[in-house]
């Protein structure tokens, strides 16, 4: 039998706990709230919401309501390491195999769901964070869900710009994605969300899908405006390689292009870059500065080669640059 721990001992962090929120979605969001929660316990993950795939867009059609995919798997991250957090975390990431209509289904994904039939978006996942004993919160960027639209050069017609409609279609494209946007154009912002960027010491963008995570949240208005005027510190985390098909042939120097591009006026205090991409260091280095930030090169691979951040690796490197702040 597993027993309910009591609530753990505050860690030793930050003279003043620092208040960081972390925005993205996927992978690249989970691997920053992993890091950042062994850092502080004022942790807020804010979640894309324009999944249409898998569980979540199955559940997002026959309900209606927000994806809860990639909600689910930032609560995982805040799981604590002790047996009823691995547990939980286990358990919420779980998904059915079978012949039915339940295949495929993560269970988190209709705890969620649940729970929004009884409770509004942010209570149900409180509620779910609280069950969980998370170390920190998740919110939606948006109050409604949102399809992304994406114009790319398909590598069947270069020459010309093809529009392609979906998180998961333009994931996949076969060719060069240009720029996105969403729909709606002007999706009402998450209150708690906003109110949690304006209040932060720090707010960490990325690593994660480019154009299906990292700049959806930079196209909700009023969430973009309040990480624009927010007093907090900006850090962007880089990913470690391109993408197959959405980030195919960028840089990592494109990859700041890019964000400079949806969300011109934003600046930046740091750019966290692994230590693979020392060979565009200058040019990368030159870039960061255009953007206000300072380059800060770690080793943050889970091994040489690897795709995925070691989450002590980062933590260390938000560690760095948020004491030499």
């Amino acid at each position: 039998m597993i027993t309910r721990p009591p609530r753990p001992e505050r860690p030793e962090r930050f003279e003043g706990d620092l208040k960081v929120v972390s925005l993205g979605g996927g992978h690249g969001l989970a691997a920053s709230l992993s890091a950042l929660r062994r850092l502080t316990t004022e942790l807020t993950g804010v979640v894309t919401v324009a999944d249409n795939g898998g569980s979540s867009g199955r559940l997002r059609d026959e309900l209606g309501g927000l994806p809860p995919g990639d909600l689910r798997m930032a609560l995982a991250a805040l799981c604590g390491d002790d047996e009823w957090g691995r547990t939980w975390a286990s358990l919420l990431q779980h998904r059915f195999t079978s012949g039915g209509p339940l295949d495929g289904h993560a269970v988190g994904n209709l705890l969620i769901a649940a729970l929004w039939d009884q409770h509004d978006h942010v209570a149900g996942l409180d509620l779910v964070g609280d069950l969980l004993g998370a170390q920190g919160r998740v919110l939606p960027m948006a109050a409604v869900p949102l399809d992304i639209e994406a114009e790319v050069h398909l590598t069947s017609a270069p020459d010309r710009i093809t529009i392609i409609r979906g998180q998961v279609q333009v994931a996949q494209v076969d060719g060069q994605v240009v720029s996105v946007r969403l729909d709606p154009a002007d999706p009402p912002a998450c209150p708690e969300a906003v109110a949690a960027v304006e209040s932060a010491d720090w707010v960490v963008v990325g690593p994660g899908s480019w154009f299906t995570s990292v700049m959806p949240t930079l196209l909700v208005p009023g969430l973009r405006d309040a990480l624009i005027s927010t007093p907090a510190r900006r850090a962007l985390v880089l990913n470690l390689t391109e993408q197959d098909g959405e980030t195919e042939g960028l840089s990592p120097t494109d990859h700041l292009e890019v964000l400079a591009a949806h969300a011109p006026e934003l600046r930046l205090d740091a750019v966290i870059a692994d230590t693979s991409l020392v060979d565009t260091r200058g040019t990368l280095e030159a870039t960061a500065r255009s953007l206000g930030a300072r380059l800060v090169v770690s080793d943050l691979a889970e091994s040489p080669g690897s795709d995925q951040h070691d989450p002590a690796r980062l933590a260390a490197a938000f560690g760095q640059v948020m004491r030499q702040a």
